[in-house]
């Protein structure tokens, strides 16, 4: 009986650290953080037509960023979509977007890992990615 006590803290830690693990990997239901809730791109309704910025920005996207961020910023499996509420510019303001290209970003909303910095995405094509983005997420209306 002496050796049920040590067996059974045993047994719960275990069980504590796998539900641990499992949660971080799954998140709450509705969360960013679940992978399943991301695996598939978000619907993106791309307006008509852009600004001439916005045209330039998603040139300049498209080469740069839409091979993680997915067309139209719409996220794939290797990053997140940009147009979604977290990415809002009153939760992340255009400032947020061009240090995350010059100095990259640590995991904290989804569990893609950390975003390298993109050094050779100069602070003008981040401003004119920035109106792409911004112009996308108002179409889909995030303000």
């Amino acid at each position: 009986m002496r050796n049920f006590k040590p067996v059974f803290i045993s047994l719960v830690l275990a069980a504590a650290a796998i539900a641990g693990w499992w949660w971080h990997e799954t998140g709450q239901p509705g969360s960013p953080r679940g992978r399943d809730a991301i695996r598939s791109a978000v619907a993106v309704t791309v307006p008509e037509t852009l600004s001439a910025v916005a045209q330039d920005g998603k040139v300049l996207f498209d080469r740069s960023c839409a091979q993680c961020h997915g067309e139209n910023a719409a996220g794939s499996d290797e990053g997140p979509p940009l147009v979604h509420k977290i990415y809002e510019p009153g939760h992340h303001s255009d400032q947020a977007f061009f240090l995350a290209a010059r100095n990259g970003v640590r995991a904290h909303h989804w569990n893609f890992g950390n975003m390298l910095p993109i050094p050779e995405v100069k602070e003008p094509a981040v401003a004119a990615i920035i109106v792409y983005v911004r112009e996308l997420q108002q179409a889909n209306g995030i303000n």
